[in-house]
Order: structure tokens, then C-alpha cells, then sequence
């Protein structure tokens, strides 16, 4: 698939069949805006006949020597699988491809993300069904979300190569991709390997370096859960090993002026330690130096192609290596040295959680059991609860067609000692501008939607003062991260970007926000304590129309901006959350441009429905 100013490179790519099989699709609409998604859908559509599968490059690629040969023996022993012959360094995949080469495995299968699909094969029915798939519920999306999405409703699984048998050969992209920075394969062999094995590896953890960030995905029942790293590394029990050996590292990967920042040199060991940590319990084996030392070189660009600019991270590459491979032996020793730490150490649970979607009740109960508050996630209360558990935390919601009254039932029935229900600054809606305090609202408000959150509150106040049970409410602003509420502002906004449609700005607005995880360190705060006052506002920053819009553009996809016309629905003013950092001490600490990342990823990457412009809360992969 090309564009008809780079059809020579396509042509080349091309050539190197000897038996002249590949066919050069072009753009049939190139002055069009700039998607790969457009070509895409012809690419897939011209399967030969008597193909079995069928392979698409993008044009700016480079292939190893003895390719095609290759690709048919792959195709030959695994008939009904997808095979992605690359995997950008900048991916979560990378963590996968980095695990197979330190394991000494070929194939690894692909966690949930954009399949990579600069060199993707398929089989060739599935290829012949992609492109009325696009056209029926593209939407917008980029191809390489589409295709995933794609692959999931067909049930076919993703493996990788490992090495990479394609390179990206790095030219300025035609789709809008070149903001995504310097961008190769993970590890590329000029050469194809001789494979004497088909068998795939699955692995249920997989550190990664994306974004200035170090993440480890963890495969739990239902779905992944994509953690900061040394918060993984906590619910294994090997946090504090962590941290003293990277003190004890001192200057590695820090020489002269030219030395790795702080903050690079942090999370570059923690995703290299967990990294050592995760192979150690997979395989005895000393990985192959040379090929350690080519995945570490690789690990500092994927995680900084966005900040920093090639002729940037040149020179970092051999700082990074250097350090890496030191955090990658301190994680296999400390593997070994603390026997099965696959298990997360947790304490026993004493908080319930309930209400909300199960994804983002699980979420937070981990992220409360995290903070020192064992938690578990229970939808709804019911006879089968543990009687130990003696506080309930509610994720209140009145259009969740769930009374909160049966709850309360049911929670006297249990004998809950103790609720904190939480609410939505949404009630606040209507009230007026300049900082809201919890104090600020005594009576039913006017608009229908704050009233719908004041009347749960009332309820849960009414019923605490009846059965003497102490009853909280925490009112928190739009909700940041995976699985957030879609009908906040920020997850409108995102949706839009993801699928090309202009974001809605409506002037003079301003935003308040709250991460996942300040949330539940808020909680854990107010549970910590004895109860003192009945209601706190919860918040981690906020931001005005343009910069919130900036924020959404910047961690999804850049779109056009639009004014939307007329007055507009009414917004909900900004809190002051003085009152819980006075009384707790809990003060917001999460970096909410992290969250808002992850939960761009989680709309476009996590969530699958038959509409992908609408997805269900409840269709986490």
C-alpha cells in the first residue's frame, strides 16, 4: 500500500519477490486527508484466488534477506493466525518481542494493542473480509485499531516475530505518523533465523517503556490491567529491592553533561528490573549477551521517540544500554532470591467496593489495596459477601438503573459498619461559578442532573442517620484513566479525535479532573481516619476550555477544534478540595497527563463493541 509520492518505494518493495506476487495498491483518493485506513481497504480486497494468505506492507519498509521464503513456511505451519513480522520499539508489544528474544523464544503472541501492521499477514479469508469490516465500522479509527478490532470479532490470535524480519525504513510518514517520533523495529535480523519452532509464547506479564513511562501489563481473569511499574513491582514484594539496588547503581547511565535525566534513568530501571525479574521466572537460562544488549538499545528509544528527537537519542542509546542491562541482572536476582513472587502480596481485604462498571470497580479496589486498604470488588452487595468485610465503599450513579435503596437494604442486612458513597461534582451543576465547598450547597438543586446526584447522597445520609451508620460522601470531578465514565467531557473529546471528527469547544468553560489514582489514595485518606466531616470534594487539577482540549488532542490524536454555537448545556463549576487536605492530609499527586493517556489507549486499544465509536463500559478486552 503506497501514496503516489512514494510509489518508488513501493515498487522496490515489490521487486524483491522473485516470483513477482506483490502488488502495488495506491492511495485512490491521495489529496484526501492524510490515513493509512483508506489504502488499507483496497490492499486487503485484491486476495488471489488460489491464495491461502495474503500479506500487506506499507511502503516504508525494509525486509530481511531470504524473506518470502520464509513467510511461506510461516504460513504453512500456522494456517489460521495473524503474523506481524514488526513491532515498533515505541509499543507496548516491544515488552513481548523483548521477553521472546531474552527467553530465546521465536513467536511470541501479541498482547491487547493497535496490531502492528506494517508487515501483516492474514489468512486469506480473513483478508477478504477485512475491508467490508472498515467500511461498515471504520468510523474514522486508525487502521492499525480498526484491524485489531477486526482480528478480536474473528477470534485470531496475533503472533509475533522474534527478531522482527522488517525494519521501518524511518521516512517522514504521509499518515500523520510522523509525530509519533523516530520509529524501528524492536529488534530486526537482516537475516531470517532458522526456525525449527512454531510454538508461540503467551506471557502474562509484559514490561514496557512507552511514553516516558515504565508499565507492566498484567493478565488477570477478565481483562489486562496496565499498571505503573513500580506499583507492579510492590504487589510482588520486590519494590524495595527495586529501589536499593538503583540507589546502589549511583552514576551508571548518568557519565558527564551528556547523562541520562533523573527521571529517564528511574523509569528505564524500573522497566528493566521488572523486565530481569519476569524472564528469571521463565527460564534459567543466561539470555544471549549480544542479543540482551540489542533489546536494551532499543528500550530507551521506544520510550522516548515521542519527547526527543533522533539525533537526541543517539547518544542516550549507550547510557540506556548500560543501565538497563545492570537493572535487568539486579531484577533476575532478585527473582531468585525471593523464590514465586508471582503472587501479589496483598493484605486480607476489609473494604467492599460496589457500583460502576467491574472493570473499573476491580481497578480501584487493586488501587485501594495498593494504598494499604485490602479492598475487593463485588458489583453488588449480596448474602455470599465475607462477613469480615465491615466497609462499603458505593460508586454511586442514578442512571445506572440500580436503586441505591436495595443497596442500603442490603448493607444493613450485613451489618456494614461504615459507607463512604461516592458521588459527582455534577451536583454542583447549576450553582453558579467560583470554587464550590462542600458547604455551598444546603438544598435540592434546580437542575435535573445535580439533583439526581443530591437525591443518592440524601438517601445514603438519611439511612446512616436512622441505623446510626457512619455515611460519607466524596464528590469527585470527571474521572481520568482506563475505564472512565464515556460521558465526561474528556472521553467525548477523545472519541472525537480518535475518529476525525472536529471536538466541540464551548468558550469560557473550565474543567476539573480526578485520577484513578489520587482517587483512591483519597479514599484510603478518608477511610484511615475516623469520621469527621460528612462530605469532601476530590480533584486532581483542572484546566480551561483550550487547555483541556489540548490535553485530549495531545494524548489521542490532534483534530480540528470547532466553538459550538449558543449557550449550551450547564456545566459544573470547580470545587475546592481544602477541605479533605485539612482534615486527611491527602493532597493530589498523580500525573493526570498520564491518566488522560491511558485512558486515550483504553478507548482506542481496550474496548470493543459492534459500534466502535460507542463502546460499552462492560466490552473491556
Amino acid at each position: 500500500m503506497t501514496h503516489p509520492r512514494r510509489i518508488a518505494a513501493a515498487e522496490e518493495v515489490a521487486a524483491k519477490d522473485s516470483q513477482g506476487r506483490v502488488r502495488v495498491v495506491v492511495d485512490p483518493d491521495p489529496t484526501g486527508p492524510p490515513t493509512a485506513l483508506r489504502t488499507a481497504n483496497p490492499s486487503w480486497n485484491c486476495v488471489g484466488d488460489a491464495a491461502t494468505h495474503h500479506i500487506v506492507f506499507q511502503d516504508d519498509v525494509l525486509l530481511a534477506e531470504e524473506f518470502f521464503a520464509y513467510v511461506e513456511k510461516t504460513a504453512a505451519a500456522v494456517p489460521g493466525e495473524a503474523v506481524a513480522f514488526y513491532e515498533g520499539w515505541e509499543g507496548r508489544n516491544s515488552g513481548v518481542v523483548r521477553l521472546g528474544a531474552l527467553t530465546g523464544e521465536h513467536w511470541a503472541y501479541a498482547i491487547d494493542e493497535h496490531v502492528p501492521s506494517l508487515a501483516l499477514m492474514l489468512p486469506a479469508d480473513a483478508a477478504r473480509g477485512y475491508a467490508r469490516f472498515a467500511a461498515e465500522h471504520g468510523d474514522g479509527w486508525p487502521y492499525d485499531v480498526v484491524i485489531q478490532r477486526y482480528l478480536k470479532t474473528l477470534d485470531i490470535p496475533v503472533r509475533l516475530a522474534v527478531p522482527c524480519t522488517v525494519d521501518h525504513d524511518d521516512v517522514p510518514s504521509l499518515a500523520g505518523n510522523s509525530k509519533h517520533g523516530w520509529r524501528r523495529a524492536t529488534l530486526f535480523s537482516s537475516e531470517v533465523v532458522d526456525v525449527t519452532t512454531y510454538t508461540c509464547a503467551s506471557f502474562s506479564v509484559v514490561p514496557f517503556y512507552q511514553y516516558g513511562e515504565s508499565k507492566c501489563a498484567v493478565r488477570g481473569d477478565a481483562r489486562w490491567e496496565y499498571l505503573d511499574t513500580d506499583r507492579y513491582l510492590r504487589r510482588i514484594g520486590l519494590a524495595e529491592r527495586c529501589d536499593g539496588d538503583f540507589a546502589d547503581a549511583g552514576t551508571v547511565g548518568a557519565k558527564g553533561e551528556a547523562g541520562l535525566p533523573a527521571v529517564v534513568r528511574r523509569q528505564v530501571w524500573l522497566t528493566a528490573f521488572a523486565t530481569g525479574a519476569v524472564v528469571a521466572g521463565l527460564t534459567e537460562r543466561d539470555p544471549d549477551p549480544e542479543t540482551a544488549g540489542a533489546v536494551m538499545d532499543s528500550l530507551g528509544p521506544g520510550g522516548l521517540c515521542e519527547e526527543y528527537t533522533g539525533a537526541e537519542l543517539l547518544p542516550m542509546i549507550p547510557l540506556i544500554r548500560e543501565l538497563a542491562l545492570a537493572a535487568f541482572e539486579s531484577g533476575r536476582a532478585a527473582r531468585r532470591a525471593g523464590g514465586d513472587t508471582t503472587a501479589p502480596v496483598t493484605p486480607a481485604a476489609g473494604v467492599v467496593v460496589t457500583g460502576g462498571s467491574p472493570a473499573f470497580g476491580e481497578q480501584l479496589a487493586g488501587l485501594l489495596t495498593d494504598a494499604g486498604c485490602g479492598a475487593a470488588y463485588a458489583g453488588q452487595l449480596g448474602p455470599e459477601q465475607d462477613g469480615d468485610v465491615r466497609t462499603l465503599v458505593h460508586l454511586g450513579d442514578p442512571h445506572s438503573g440500580h436503586r441505591v435503596s436495595d443497596l442500603l437494604a442490603d448493607a444493613e442486612k450485613l451489618g456494614i459498619e461504615r459507607l463512604v458513597h461516592v458521588s459527582s461534582a455534577a451536583v454542583y451543576r447549576g450553582a453558579g461559578t467560583g470554587d464550590r465547598t462542600e458547604d455551598s450547597l444546603s438544598a435540592q438543586p434546580h437542575d435535573a442532573e445535580a439533583r439526581a446526584w443530591w437525591d443518592e447522597e440524601q438517601e445514603c445520609l438519611r439511612w446512616g442517620g436512622e441505623t446510626g451508620t457512619p455515611v460519607q460522601i466524596v464528590r469527585v470531578a470527571e474521572q481520568v484513566g482506563a475505564h472512565a465514565p464515556l460521558r465526561g467531557v474528556l472521553a467525548t473529546w477523545m472519541l472525537q479525535a480518535w475518529t476525525r471528527r472536529p471536538m466541540v469547544l464551548a468558550e469560557g468553560r473550565h474543567h476539573q479532573v480526578v485520577d484513578h489514582r489520587d482517587l483512591a489514595e483519597a479514599l484510603a485518606a478518608v477511610l484511615a481516619g475516623p469520621v469527621r466531616s460528612p462530605v469532601y470534594n476530590v480533584a486532581s487539577a483542572r484546566y480551561d476550555e483550550t487547555e483541556f482540549a489540548e490535553l485530549a488532542a495531545e494524548t489521542a490524536r490532534r483534530t480540528p477544534w470547532e466553538q459550538a454555537a449558543g449557550a449550551g448545556t450547564p456545566h459544573t463549576p470547580p470545587m475546592s478540595t481544602a477541605l479533605i487536605t485539612a482534615e486527611t492530609g491527602w493532597q493530589a499527586s498523580a500525573p493526570v497527563r498520564n491518566g488522560a493517556r491511558a485512558q486515550a489507549q483504553w478507548l482506542a486499544c481496550d474496548t470493543h463493541d459492534h459500534i466502535p465509536g460507542a463502546p460499552r463500559q462492560d466490552t473491556d478486552a
